[in-house]
C-alpha cells in the first residue's frame, strides 16, 4: 500500500476503543471470523497453509515466525471491530476529513499563469462527498494512483478552488508525497 492507502488505515485503527489481543491465536481468530469461517481465505491472507491456521485455531501452535507474527498483526488490525471501523468511515462521510501533507501540486491553468508543479504544505478539511468517495474507492482496493486522483480533487475544491469561488475548472495533480496523515471526522 502507499502513503495514501496507510494514513487512511492508521485512521480507521485510531478509531478503535479496545487494544487489539496480543495472542496469536485470538488474532487468528478475528481474521477468520473476518473471512466467515473459512480458514482456507484466511491462511490465502496470511501466506501460510490452512493447516497452519487450524493448528493455531486448536492452540497447538503459540509461537509464530516474525514473518507470520507481523502478518497476523497486520491483518487482524485491519478487521478489528469492524462495527467500529463502519461507524468512523460513515461519520467521515457526513463530516469529511481533514488532510495534512506535504506533496508536489500541479496543475493545468489559465494562458499566462505558471503550471509548474512545486511541493506545498496542506491542511485542509475535505468536503464529505469527496471523503465518502476516497474512502469507499479505498475500501474497495482500489490503486494508489486512483486515491491520490480521488484526494488530488478534493484538495483542489477545498484549498487552490476556495470551496468553489474562484479557479473554476482547475485541474489538480498530486504527487511525489513526502507524508500524508488523515484524520477521519
Amino acid at each position: 500500500m502507499g502513503a495514501i492507502g496507510d494514513s487512511i488505515e492508521a485512521a480507521l485503527q485510531a478509531a478503535s476503543t479496545r487494544p487489539l489481543p496480543a495472542s496469536p491465536t485470538k488474532r487468528m481468530e478475528i481474521i477468520v471470523r473476518a473471512e466467515n469461517g473459512s480458514t482456507k481465505r484466511a491462511a490465502a491472507r496470511l501466506g501460510c497453509s490452512q493447516r497452519q491456521v487450524e493448528r493455531y485455531l486448536k492452540g497447538e501452535v503459540r509461537r509464530p515466525t516474525p514473518r507470520l507474527a507481523a502478518a497476523l498483526e497486520g491483518e487482524a488490525r485491519r478487521d478489528w471491530q469492524p462495527r467500529v471501523r463502519q461507524r468512523a468511515i460513515r461519520r467521515a462521510g457526513q463530516v469529511g476529513i481533514t488532510v495534512e501533507t506535504r506533496a508536489r501540486f500541479g496543475f493545468r491553468a489559465a494562458a499566462g499563469s505558471t503550471d509548474d508543479a512545486r511541493m506545498r504544505r496542506i491542511t485542509e478539511q475535505i468536503d464529505p462527498w469527496t471523503a465518502r468517495a476516497l474512502l469507499a474507492a479505498y475500501q474497495a482496493g482500489k490503486t494508489e494512483d486512483q486515491l491520490s486522483e480521488i484526494l488530488a480533487e478534493g484538495l483542489a475544491y477545498a484549498y487552490f478552488q476556495d470551496r468553489g469561488r474562484r479557479a473554476a475548472g482547475l485541474d489538480v495533480t498530486m504527487t511525489d508525497i513526502d507524508y500524508l496523515d488523515v484524520e477521519l471526522g
